[in-house]
């Protein structure tokens, strides 16, 4: 027992039964009420079903119904996970209905995208620290342009570009930089405005260019605010990416069969790729989280 408790709480970085039951309670709850509702939504048709052949179903032929529905009002759990594993592991990954096909062609965009957000959002952050007139001119019309709903955009933009003879990746690409670009700027303005009045006296006091205190204090002190507001702009870059592809009539992306689900009825198939998009947002954030660590002890700012 003294030999898993200690491999349970290995240090700091351990994982102790104290901080994994709370979450395991929260699980089991939300599983447990997405059932009830799955059972409740879904028994409207098993009802309508039973008084149109004259039946009276008992509970446990209305759980089992309700539980089975091809195509249900809210699928249950296990309905999603099978879909899940039908998509991930059930398919051929270049079959249009696997969903590692459809996940790697919004992967693509969405990482074309945040990379042309991340920049324009450090390139602004950088002006605006460094330029009174940016900061009064470009801040503001940032702020602002984050006011206007996705929705309303996407569509813009997928016209124009297409006048334009763009298609494929770059208009999804840009839908997906403008959802990531705005973290970036304020968490990268943030950051390169934290070091304080005594720091920057101290850097004047060597005469200190300032391109030197740029690179040797602003830029340090900024990187942690930047991990942070880069693990928010990629979950938001894979959010544009999705959107962008649902007017696009797309045949391939995670948007792409969410909105064939939608046409068809298929509700087990939009759940799923549901998932499989947010493991796929949390796997860039573990991604990104592990850059972090790497380049915080680097540079001697690990905790």
């Amino acid at each position: 027992m003294q030999g898993i408790r200690a491999g349970l709480v290995a240090g700091s970085g351990g994982i102790s039964m104290r901080s994994v039951l709370p979450i395991l309670t929260v699980l089991l709850a939300i599983v447990v009420l997405w059932y009830g509702a799955a059972m409740k939504l879904n028994s409207v048709w098993t009802y309508d079903q039973a008084a149109r052949a004259g039946t009276d179903p008992t509970f446990v032929d209305v759980i089992n119904d309700t539980m089975m529905q091809e195509r249900p009002v809210l699928p249950a759990p296990h309905q999603v996970a099978k879909g899940l594993w039908d998509g991930l592991a059930g398919q051929a990954i270049t079959s249009k209905r696997s969903l590692v096909y459809h996940g790697w062609v919004t992967l693509a965009a969405t990482v074309f995208g945040f990379a042309i957000g991340t920049g324009l959002g450090i390139v602004l952050a950088v002006g605006i620290v460094h330029n009174k007139a940016m900061d009064l001119s470009v801040m503001p019309w940032a702020i602002a342009s984050q006011t206007v709903p996705i929705l309303a955009i996407a569509p813009m933009v997928i016209v124009v570009l297409a006048s334009l003879n763009v298609t494929g990746l770059l208009p999804k690409a840009v839908i997906s930089a403008y959802l990531s670009f705005f973290p970036v700027l304020v968490g990268m303005v943030k950051g390169l405005r934290s070091p304080d009045a005594m720091q920057l006296d101290l850097l004047r006091t060597y005469n200190a260019s300032k391109a030197a205190t740029f690179w040797k204090l602003r830029l340090p002190a900024s990187m942690p605010y930047l991990f942070a507001s880069l693990k928010v702009g990629v979950a938001a870059s894979l959010v544009g990416t999705i959107v962008g592809e649902l007017p696009a009539g797309a045949t391939a992306g995670l948007g792409a069969r969410l909105l064939s689900g939608s046409y068809y009825g298929q509700t087990i198939q939009i759940w799923s790729a549901l998932f499989a998009a947010a493991a796929l947002a949390a796997a860039l954030v573990v991604v990104i989280g592990g850059i972090e660590r790497l380049t915080l002890k680097r540079m001697g700012m690990a905790r």
